[in-house]
């Protein structure tokens, strides 16, 4: 795949000293988050989005969310219009293709280009890149070394690889092309370090879960564990990782667990979004889509072939809540499966027990009525995946 700085016609447009302009207008970008109630995630994407926007100047680069933080994507595509563009490349800031890069934030878009006029051209995911994986190997690879150094300043001889199990933590979504991107970024990092072994878990929606996960994991018997989150930025979900992680080894004092960072801004993952941009110029914009449950009879999601595309976050669109229990780094204990992190005073509490993970095939939590519906996912009562997925009553 072509860099952007193989390109001439990219080159114009991130080097050169008028925005490109193709026959549409202006060019400008759009970077499509999904947000958080997470404050420091918020500021995390915004950071990314800024540093972007000084990789692409001087073409315009704006940022919005499709839920639970503003600006929203309206409010970005907005901008974009005053500064004069005509010709909007949006690119999802998302992992994998589950369901906001295939439904949701295309929804938004197609939306607004139909009462504007404005033209939208779409690009991929981030999805399995080699720039990707290396910046999660940077991640690891520091990950290990401060755990080795620690164990060579207790006296202690490190783990070796080959008695490492590594646990890659995905997302999860009720898309099964989604969760399998996952385990093959397992695959191919177990590989290329040589850990003795790999497990793929996810954060919510599907299964296995962290702890339910984990603690399969210990039985194979392995010296130490190194928890790594596939997540571009902090959130929600990351704290629950850490806070089932450190539940599990706290039941194992026997077991070494090591936790990895998330990727972050990372220049890999930098400039692999710019990448995607690239990709949106070049019309080189093919989402895999031959395990779509969407478009193919997937094992088991054959009822969702051909279903319409619609956003689903309509009602928490630019909903900003007030909610003052974590900090800026939520932990999620406020749920029901949240634990609180050590050395925090946060509990749950009556009156604030919205789930804060929202996907397709979970159910809502947020306390109101909403006029559409979440198709059922399949494997909803597996005994591994979450609560919040399974029937009343079970």
């Amino acid at each position: 795949m072509a860099s952007v700085s193989s390109s001439p016609d990219v080159l114009a447009a991130v080097s050169g000293g008028v925005p490109l302009s193709g026959p549409h207008g202006p060019i400008g970008v759009l970077v499509c988050g999904h947000g958080s109630r997470n404050r420091l995630a918020v500021a995390e994407f915004a950071a990314l989005a800024e540093q972007l926007k000084q990789h692409l100047a001087p073409v315009p680069v704006e940022f919005g969310y499709l839920e639970f933080a503003r600006p929203i994507l309206r409010d970005g595509l907005e901008a974009l219009r005053r500064q004069g563009v005509g010709h909007v490349l949006a690119v999802p800031a998302m992992l994998f293709a589950a369901g906001h890069a295939k439904n949701d934030i295309p929804s938004v878009l197609n939306t607004y280009a139909a009462e504007t006029g404005l033209h939208i051209d779409y690009g991929r995911e981030l999805g399995i890149d080699l720039k990707m994986i290396q910046a999660a190997g940077a991640r690891i690879r520091s990950a290990l070394e401060t755990a080795d150094a620690r164990a060579r300043l207790a006296g202690e001889v490190p783990s070796p690889l080959h008695d490492t199990l590594l646990v890659v933590v995905g997302r999860g979504s009720s898309d099964p092309d989604a969760n399998s991107n996952v385990a093959k970024v397992t695959r191919m990092l177990v590989e290329g370090f040589g850990f003795g072994w790999g497990e793929t878990v996810y954060s919510g929606v599907t299964f296995p879960l962290v702890e339910p996960g984990l603690r399969q994991a210990i039985r194979l018997g392995y010296r130490r564990i190194l928890v790594v989150p596939y997540f571009l930025f902090s959130g929600v979900l990351v704290s629950r990782i850490r806070q089932h992680t450190q539940l599990v080894a706290s039941d194992h004092p026997d077991v070494e667990f090591v936790e990895a960072s998330y990727l972050g801004d990372h220049p890999l993952v930098l400039d692999t979004f710019r990448e995607r941009v690239a990709e949106v110029l070049r019309g080189d914009t093919d989402m895999n889509c031959s395990l779509c449950k969407y478009r193919a009879q997937v094992l088991g999601f054959e009822h969702e072939v051909g279903a319409p595309q619609h956003s689903h976050h309509h009602h928490v669109e630019g909903l900003v809540e007030s909610c003052q229990l974590c900090e800026a780094e939520c932990t999620g204990a406020c749920q029901a499966d949240g634990q609180p992190l050590p050395g925090t005073a946060a509990e749950p509490h009556a009156g604030h027990d919205h789930d804060h993970s929202h996907d397709h095939g979970s159910s809502h939590e947020h306390g109101q009525s909403h006029d559409h519906h979440h198709v059922r996912y399949p494997h909803a009562d597996h005994p591994l995946g979450p609560r919040t997925l399974r029937p009343s009553g079970s």
